[in-house]
């Protein structure tokens, strides 16, 4: 059986539905330094299908450090729990920002295991989080 490629028209739909947002940490296309993913919730290894309820705009870094992965462990219970499926959850029932706007603050087992594994709180996003905030840029529009 051929590999399902996602095609382009796929990318343009996962791009407007994001509205140019990482999907997991809510980075900004438009301020990235690198392109942005069209990626795979489930992972095509584990039969995740290129279709667009299985796909979401994810930053490099967040790709990155998703990768293959589809469970991790809650940092407070220890527990393995599902990481955040952008097509099958709203981000604020698991994720809020905090007082300041510049981290992701976990909610839910799988809000906070997604910030661990994900490392939405990267040391580089914080510092973009701070400057777009000061320029009124952040947090982004919400879409949920």
């Amino acid at each position: 059986m051929a590999e399902q490629r996602v095609t382009a028209e796929q990318r343009q739909a996962v791009l407007e539905r994001a509205r140019g947002c990482c999907e997991y940490c809510k980075s900004q296309a438009r301020f990235a330094t690198q392109a942005f993913s069209t990626e795979h919730i489930i992972p095509r290894h584990s039969g995740g299908q290129a279709a667009l309820d299985n796909l979401a705009l994810a930053c490099q870094g967040c790709n990155n450090h998703k990768y293959t992965k589809t469970q991790a462990r809650d940092p407070v219970s220890d527990n393995r729990v599902p990481l955040y499926h952008p097509r099958q959850q709203r981000w604020h029932d698991h994720f809020a920002w905090s007082d300041d706007f510049t981290l992701v603050v976990g909610l839910t087992p799988t809000g906070r295991a997604t910030i661990e594994t994900l490392h939405l709180n990267r040391a580089e996003l914080v510092n973009l989080r701070r400057v777009l905030y000061s320029m009124g840029e952040h947090p982004p529009s919400e879409i949920d």
